[in-house]
Order: C-alpha cells, then sequence, then structure tokens
C-alpha cells in the first residue's frame, strides 16, 4: 500500500499539483511576467466576445465583463428583501473538531489540486495530511482557549451588517457561509431558500482576491447552483475584492494609529504588515491576483497614513508558509530577523489578510512571531487588532453591498481600482479559469524557472510517503 501511495505521489509530483490535467509542468513556462503594482497603472478586468483574454501593456492577463451589455441589472429597491451571503473560512470550535476540519481543508482541490487522473485518491491523501497534523493543530487551538473564535466573531459581523444595512434603508437579511466548517455553505443557501431570497449579495470575508480563499468558496457556489434547480431564479452578484474602500483602509488607519501612540517614540516603530501567504506557483502559474492586491492595500493605507502625518517606515511579509514548495516571499519569520539585524527596535504587527481574529491571529502572530521577534532582540512589540466588528468597517460594508445592488444577475464592475470583476458567480469562474491558460513549450535539459518547484514537490512526495507509514503503524 505504501509503495502504490509513494508511485502515486511520483506521478504527482511529475505532473505538477497544480498542473492543467495532462499537462506535464516539465513541458510548461509561464510568458507572464508579473509587475508589482504601481499608483496609476489600471489593471480592470473586462471581456472581449465569450470570455476572452486580453493582456495589458505590463503583459498582466484582462478579462472584459461587458457591463452595458449585462442582463437583469437592477437597481430597485422594492423587490423584497436582499440577501447577504458573507462568505469565511471556518474554524474549529472545540479540539475534537481539529481533524474533521483538516479533512475538509485538505480535500479541497483549490488547497491540493491533483491531475485528473488521481482525483479520486484526494479523500485518501486529505485522510493521511489531516491525521498527521491534527496533534500539533490541537496544540496550538488549546493555546487559545480550545477553538477558533471564527464563527462567534463572524457571525457578530453578520448581525452588525444587517443593522448598518437597515439604517441605511435596506431590509435584509444576512447569511454566514463557512467553507471548512460550521454553518458549511451548502447549509446557509437551504436557509436562504427556505427564506425566500430571490436577490442575494455574495461578500467573501477576504479583502483581497485569492483563489485558495474567495475562489473556493465561489467554486463550490457555482456547484450548488448548477445542481440545484430551485436556485434557478436566484439573482445574485459577487464582491469578490473590496481592500480598496475608502472605509476599509480608513479603519485599518485609525486602529494603526491607535497602537502606534501605545509605544515609547511613536515615530520609531516599523509598520510590519503580515499577510497570509500562498504558494508562488499560484500567482506566477496560475495568474491569481492576490499578491498585486495585497501590495495594492498596504500602498493605500500608507497613503492615507502620510496624508494624517505618520511617516513609518513599513514592511510587507507574508505568513503561514506549510510543505516545500516555495511560497511568496519575504516569508514573515525571515523578515522580523532582518528588521532586527537593521537596528529595528520597535515593530507593530498589522494582519492585513484578516478581518477576524482567529488562529492565524491570536496564535501565530501573538505567539510564535512574537517569540521570534523577541529572540531576535526586538524590544517593543505591538499588534493592530482585526477589524471584527469596527463600527467604520461596518459601515463601509454595508455601502459596499447597496453599491453592488444594481449589478444583481449581471456581470458588474466596481468604481474604484481593482483587479477581479464584481459579477455572477459562474462567470466569474469561468472567467477566472480561462486566465489560467499557458502556452506549452519543449523540455529542456538543466536548471529552469521550474527546478525549485518540482525538488519541492519530490520533498513533498517524501514527507507524504513518511505521513503513510505514520497512519499506517
Amino acid at each position: 500500500l505504501v509503495g502504490a501511495l509513494v508511485a502515486t505521489l511520483f506521478l504527482v509530483g511529475l505532473f505538477g499539483v497544480r498542473g492543467n490535467m495532462g499537462t506535464p509542468i516539465l513541458s510548461r513556462t509561464r510568458t507572464h511576467l508579473r509587475v508589482p503594482y504601481t499608483p496609476g497603472t489600471r489593471r480592470f478586468w473586462t471581456r472581449s466576445g465569450s470570455h476572452g483574454l486580453q493582456r495589458d501593456t505590463q503583459g498582466h492577463v484582462s478579462i472584459y465583463p461587458d457591463v452595458g451589455n449585462s442582463p437583469g441589472l437592477s437597481s430597485d429597491s422594492s423587490d423584497g428583501k436582499l440577501g447577504v451571503l458573507m462568505l469565511n473560512l471556518g474554524g474549529p470550535e472545540t479540539l475534537d473538531d481539529v481533524e474533521p476540519f483538516l479533512y475538509n481543508l485538505f480535500a479541497d482541490p483549490d488547497i491540493i489540486r491533483l491531475p485528473g487522473p488521481l482525483r479520486k485518491l484526494q479523500p485518501f491523501l486529505a485522510s493521511l495530511l489531516s491525521r498527521s497534523r491534527a496533534p500539533k493543530s490541537k496544540e496550538a487551538y488549546n493555546s487559545i482557549g480550545g477553538g477558533s473564535p471564527l464563527r462567534k466573531i463572524t457571525e457578530e459581523q453578520a448581525a452588525a451588517l444587517e443593522q448598518a444595512l437597515k439604517d441605511k434603508g435596506q431590509d435584509s437579511k444576512v447569511y454566514v457561509a463557512m467553507r471548512y466548517w460550521k454553518p458549511f455553505t451548502e447549509e446557509s443557501i437551504e436557509q436562504i431558500k427556505e427564506d425566500g431570497i430571490k436577490k442575494l449579495v455574495i461578500l467573501p470575508l477576504y479583502p483581497q482576491f485569492s483563489i485558495s480563499t474567495s475562489g473556493s468558496s465561489l467554486r463550490l457556489l457555482a456547484e450548488i447552483f448548477r445542481k440545484d434547480k430551485d436556485l434557478s431564479d436566484l439573482q445574485h452578484t459577487v464582491i469578490p475584492s473590496w481592500y480598496q474602500r475608502p472605509g476599509y483602509v480608513a479603519a485599518m488607519c485609525d486602529l494603526i494609529e491607535a497602537e502606534l501612540s501605545k509605544f515609547e517614540d511613536p515615530k520609531k516603530a516599523e509598520i510590519f504588515f503580515s499577510a497570509h501567504g500562498v504558494p508562488k506557483s499560484y500567482v506566477e502559474e496560475a495568474f491569481d491576483p492576490y499578491q498585486d492586491e495585497m501590495e495594492h492595500c498596504v500602498q493605500l493605507i500608507m497613503k492615507e497614513l502620510r496624508r494624517r502625518g505618520v511617516e513609518n517606515h513599513e514592511t510587507l511579509a507574508y505568513q503561514s508558509r506549510v510543505g516545500p514548495v516555495e511560497w511568496l516571499q519575504p516569508y514573515t519569520e525571515d523578515a522580523i530577523n532582518e528588521l532586527a539585524e537593521k537596528g529595528v527596535n520597535d515593530l507593530l504587527v498589522v494582519p492585513i489578510s484578516f478581518v477576524n481574529e482567529h488562529i492565524e491571529t491570536l496564535e501565530e502572530i501573538d505567539m510564535e512571531y512574537r517569540e521570534v521577534a523577541e529572540e531576535a532582540g526586538i524590544k517593543n512589540w505591538g499588534r493592530v487588532p482585526a477589524l471584527n466588528s469596527n463600527p467604520r468597517f461596518i459601515n463601509d460594508l454595508a455601502t459596499a453591498v447597496l453599491d453592488a445592488k444594481p449589478y444583481i444577475g449581471g456581470i458588474g464592475t466596481n468604481d474604484a481600482e481593482s483587479l477581479v470583476p464584481g459579477g455572477d458567480v459562474e462567470d466569474l469562474i469561468s472567467l477566472y479559469d480561462n486566465s489560467s491558460e499557458q502556452p506549452i513549450v519543449a523540455w529542456e535539459w538543466g536548471w529552469n524557472r521550474n527546478a525549485e518547484t518540482i525538488n519541492g514537490r519530490i520533498a513533498m512526495i517524501a514527507l507524504a510517503a513518511l505521513g503513510a507509514l505514520d497512519f499506517l503503524m
């Protein structure tokens, strides 16, 4: 059995965890050269014809939705109660929930992508990984009280958003849908059907879009909508990213200023943005806009801080790296050590990917990275809290929902700059999938740009084999 698993995982490594079905990663190259976001460069997704692709002058893939021809656009506020579906990751509420939560996570093909012929093995692989990771994860959750507060905080945000919409004259019902734990997305959709909701705004609680977060939840929704004929008359639109909204930026700046004021000399503190990482291949091979959006988000926040007179230096780094493959860099722990070596004594950490307190803020940042900082010589540590139900933030989300309402039933775009289009779930997923196509070139011997990825996958095979042995013993 172990031999069969190792052989299977060898094929996974050969054909590429994130490669297209049947296309060896060794024979693929990337013609898209990523250029960091610079102010004034507008990169809208639009659609030409039927999901046509175009590239801007910097080589970025563009998808052009024709808003003028979008069906079903409506700004009528008298057509019944508006539904809002808030999407989030989910988290284990007790220690007993940890292993099944991890299983759901690793069983997601947007987290671990296997080539078509091997996809039937995903449940088996998810079982191995969840069992091997559960003991360490339980220790982490135990250190923050025995479970994740994510559901409680998200439900508080939903109640606050519903009230904010009511205050703006909009009758609504806000639902919470978690991707990997309760309340599951399927359960929330059933409740939406029972309540007779006919118009729905889908709001992922991730400020920046990534295929591994918003994309995964939207793909699941697309599948549910396709299979359930009772949802055929449910009109909807998606707000896939909203990091550029002025209310969100202002709320983040409010929190940063408040925490800076607690330092003995606020002007000396390094503002350290720590974002959730993703594998580098997501950006370079699948054209995930996450890194561009993250860099732009930090620029917008720093621009507003500068306007308020805050001149502190800033750093952006990426946390939560797992496995042997290369992730977005710089890594948070490396960046902390480098800042300490440069003589930085005051560090204010800003969790920039998260709008809820959960394991990655309460344990990973507050405990693990704080320990890294203290061992490196950082003398004064501060951490900006997550937005949670911050009134300014919630009010801006309510405005975002109302701004999206005219596009219910068709593809929409935001007035502010965005790398991802708003619109119908099915169209959004289809547009995104089509943007991932790449040309095939001949394989060449020797060191090349894929070598590190391949070596990482070989290491992953070895780790998986060891996990299999542990599972069987």
